[in-house]
C-alpha cells in the first residue's frame, strides 16, 4: 500500500484478501459507515412498509398508494443536481450529516403525528417527501464519498457492497416491519425508524476523513451547466443515463403497486406484504454478492439486458400470481433484476466521471433514475385506478422490454474500459 493510501484510508486488515469480494472491508471507515448504513436502511424500509400499508388503510386510491414511492423519489428529480453541486463544493461528510439530521427530524414528526392519530393521506405524502429530500441531499455525497473510504481499485466492489447493505436490510426489514406493524401499529414503526436514522448520525460524527481543500467554490448555475455539458457531450455517459431513466420508469411499478397486490389480489395483511418485500431483498442481496465478477466476465450490456428482462418477467408474474408462494418467487426475481441492472449502471457512471464533478454527475444520474421512478409511480398508479391493476403491471413490463430492445440499438452500454476515468496504473472496472 502506498503512503498516500495509508494517509487517506488507514492500514488495511490483513485478514481480508485484496482479491476478495469483501476487499473494501479492509478499510476501517468503510466498515463503520457500511454497518451504520445497514441500520439506516433498515429504518427506511420499515418506514416505507408502514407508510405504504397505512396509505391503503387511509384511501382506496391506487394512485395515492403508488405516490408514496413517488414522494420519496420526486425530490431527487427536483433538487438532485443542485444537491450534487453541494456535494462537490462542501465537506461530503457534513452534507451527509445534515441530510440525516433532517431525516431524523421528519421521522420524529411522523411518529408523533401517528401516535396522536393525526396522519392523513396528504400529510403522509408531504412528510414522506421531506424524508425523500433528506435522501436526495445525502445520495450524491454518499456515492461520491466512496472514494474517500477505499482506494480506487476497490470502488466497484464497494458499490456492490453498498447495494448489499441496503438489500441486507431489505431481506429482514420488510418482514419484521410487517410483523411490528401488525402488532404495534405504524406509530411504533415510525419511532423505530427515527432511532435507526440516528445510528448513521453517530457514525458520521465519529468519521473524520481528510477532506481536500477547496480554494474556490463553484456557483450553482455554472456548476450545473458544466456537469450537464460534460454528461451530454460524453457518449458513454449519455447512453448510461438513457438506460437509467428507462429502467427507473418501468421497474418502479413492482414496488409502487405491490401493497395493492398484497391487500387486494392476495387478500393478505401487513405480514404478507412484509414477506413479499423481504423476498425482494433476498433476491437483491444474493445477486449483489456475485454481480461484480459476472459483469467483468460477460460485460455490462449482458448484465443490464438480463436484469431488465428478469424485472419485466417478475412484474408479469406478479400480475397473475394466484398465491403467496408464487408472488414471493416473483419478488425475489424482481430484486435480482433490479440490483443487477442498477449496480451495473452505477459502476458505469462512477468510473467515467472525474472527481471534480463526481457529485454533480452522480446527481444527474440519480435525478434521471429517480425522476423515472416518480413519473412511473404516478403513471402506473393512475392506469391501475382507471384500467385495473393487471393492465398497469403488464404495461410497465411492456415498457421495460420495448425500451430494452430500442436502447440496445441506439444507446448500447459502454464496454469495460471505454472512456474510463481510471487513474494511471489502475485497472478499468
Amino acid at each position: 500500500m502506498s503512503n498516500q493510501q495509508a494517509e487517506n484510508f488507514g492500514r488495511p486488515l490483513a485478514a481480508i484478501s485484496p482479491d476478495s469480494a469483501l476487499a473494501p472491508f479492509r478499510w476501517r471507515a468503510f466498515r463503520w459507515i457500511w454497518l451504520a448504513s445497514v441500520g439506516s436502511s433498515f429504518g427506511a424500509l420499515i418506514q416505507m412498509i408502514a407508510s405504504a400499508w397505512l396509505m391503503t388503510e387511509l384511501t382506496d386510491s391506487h394512485k395515492l398508494v403508488a405516490l408514496v414511492q413517488a414522494a420519496v423519489t420526486m425530490p431527487m428529480l427536483i433538487f438532485g443536481i443542485g444537491f450534487g453541486v453541494i456535494a462537490d463544493n462542501h465537506d461530503r461528510r457534513k452534507v451527509m450529516l445534515s441530510a440525516h439530521l433532517l431525516m431524523v427530524a421528519m421521522a420524529v414528526l411522523l411518529a408523533t403525528l401517528a401516535w396522536l392519530d393525526l396522519v392523513r393521506p396528504w400529510t403522509l405524502l408531504l412528510i414522506t417527501a421531506m424524508l425523500g429530500t433528506g435522501f436526495a441531499l445525502n445520495a450524491p455525497a454518499w456515492q461520491a464519498s466512496v472514494r474517500m473510504m477505499v482506494p480506487r481499485g476497490d470502488v466497484p466492489q464497494a458499490i456492490s457492497l453498498n447495494a448489499i447493505s441496503f438489500n441486507l436490510a431489505r431481506t429482514m426489514g420488510p418482514a419484521l416491519g410487517g410483523i411490528l406493524l401488525s402488532i404495534q401499529g405504524p406509530a411504533f414503526v415510525f419511532t423505530i425508524n427515527a432511532l435507526c436514522y440516528s445510528i448513521m448520525v453517530v457514525a458520521l460524527l465519529r468519521w473524520r476523513p481528510k477532506v481536500p481543500r477547496r480554494d474556490k467554490r463553484s456557483r450553482l448555475i455554472p456548476s450545473i451547466t458544466e456537469a450537464l455539458r460534460y454528461s451530454v457531450q460524453n457518449s458513454a455517459l449519455r447512453r448510461v443515463l438513457a438506460r437509467g431513466f428507462a429502467f427507473g420508469l418501468g421497474s418502479c411499478a413492482f414496488q409502487a403497486l405491490i401493497p395493492v397486490v398484497a391487500r387486494e389480489q392476495l387478500r393478505g395483511n401487513e405480514v404478507r406484504f412484509g414477506l413479499l418485500m423481504g423476498a425482494f431483498g433476498i433476491g437483491s442481496i444474493i445477486t449483489a454478492v456475485w454481480i461484480s465478477k459476472v459483469r467483468l466476465r460477460f460485460g455490462p450490456e449482458t448484465i443490464v439486458t438480463v436484469g431488465m428482462i428478469a424485472t419485466a418477467m417478475a412484474v408479469i408474474g406478479l400480475s397473475i400470481a394466484p398465491s403467496l408462494g408464487i408472488a414471493l418467487f416473483t419478488a425475489a426475481l424482481a430484486g435480482a433484476g433490479q440490483v443487477a441492472t442498477m449496480t451495473s449502471l452505477n459502476v458505469a457512471i462512477q468510473m467515467r466521471l472525474p472527481d471534480e464533478i463526481l457529485g454533480r454527475g452522480l446527481s444527474i444520474f440519480q435525478a434521471l433514475v429517480f425522476g423515472g421512478i416518480a413519473l412511473g409511480s404516478w403513471i402506473w398508479g393512475t392506469i391501475s385506478d382507471y384500467q385495473g391493476l393487471s393492465v398497469s403491471l403488464w404495461t410497465s413490463a411492456a415498457w421495460l422490454l420495448v425500451s430494452l430492445f430500442v436502447l440496445r440499438i441506439i444507446a448500447p452500454m459502454p464496454k469495460i474500459g471505454e472512456d474510463d476515468f481510471s487513474a494511471p496504473n489502475e485497472p478499468p472496472y
